[in-house]
């Protein structure tokens, strides 16, 4: 009895230690599985452009091509040439000192007629307003043009001693100043402006304290640059909910009107939301009878 358990605790031994060495197998060759693998990624990183700048650089060109087949007022332009012209503004700089200017080459790049009398700015009523342009081809807003349609919902940023472009990781619109993308498009709401010609309408919110905002693109760009050689007329839409907020007297307002032109006509109307959205989903209303 005695010699057959010794015979059982060393077949119990020899299988616990059986067991430890295949754990012990288990473990080192996962270690080395991750590793190499590990080592892959980052030989490929080295070697080629990284997931997000390709992904990037597809969806630049693909909306650039779609917007030149659905206009062919811009068939001039060349897509490869734009998001060459794109990539030097900011490509290997730090993506807080991105100033507007280094978009210049950019601007200059793209080719895009005047449309006078349809220029259509806004300051806090994105949805509606582009919702509105998107049903009637009455009225152009900067997301509307080719560079603007291109850029409108990206986000992207260069980093210091990269050739890379970068879709995540990059500085928010308040993180700094002359962050990528904020820059982008204040240069762009600059060339935008600078275009206006004939009357110019501009799509405010009502519903909010300050519809004419002095810390807005609006304020500190746009506006700035209605000259009366071009521009004939601002006409502000003020949107409101059901005749309830500010009014075409509201103080800021007032302002605007000091920051423009002498020369230039101003007026004002308050419109509800309702009426607008009426429009939209009545496309055959004349666009004068929208507000």
């Amino acid at each position: 009895m005695e010699h057959e358990g010794s015979h059982r605790f060393a077949r119990k031994k020899r299988r616990t230690r059986l067991w430890l060495i295949m754990g012990l197998c288990a473990v080192l060759s996962l270690v080395v599985i991750l590793a190499i693998s590990l080592g892959v990624v980052h030989s490929h990183a080295l070697s080629s452009s990284s997931p997000s700048s390709e992904s990037l650089k597809k969806t630049f060109i693909d909306k650039c091509e779609a917007f030149i087949q659905n206009n062919k007022s811009s068939s001039a332009n060349n897509c490869q040439k734009i998001w060459s012209a794109f990539q030097q503004a900011f490509v290997g700089r730090d993506p807080c000192n991105v100033p507007m200017e280094a978009y210049d080459p950019l601007i200059h790049t793209v080719i895009q007629d005047p449309v006078c009398n349809r220029m259509l700015f806004w300051s806090k009523t994105k949805k509606i307003v582009h919702d509105f342009t998107e049903k009637r081809d009455c009225f152009l807003t900067l997301e509307d043009t080719l560079v603007g349609f291109i850029m409108n919902g990206l986000t992207w940023c260069g980093k210091e001693e990269s050739n890379e472009t970068f879709t995540t990781g990059c500085p928010g619109w308040t993180d700094c100043v002359n962050n990528t993308v904020r820059s982008f498009w204040n240069r762009a709401s600059a060339a935008f402006a600078d275009a206006a010609c004939g009357d110019v309408t501009a799509m405010l919110n009502g519903s909010i304290a300050t519809p004419f905002s002095p810390t807005s693109i609006f304020a500190t760009i746009e506006v700035k640059r209605f000259k009366a050689a071009k521009v004939k007329s601002l006409s502000v839409v003020l949107v409101t909910k059901e005749n309830k907020g500010t009014t075409c007297d509201d103080p800021s307002l007032q302002d605007l009107q000091k920051e423009i032109e002498p020369k230039l006509k101003y007026n004002c109307k308050a419109v509800p939301e309702s009426k607008i959205q009426d429009c939209i989903s009545h496309p055959d209303t004349a666009c004068g009878a929208c507000w």
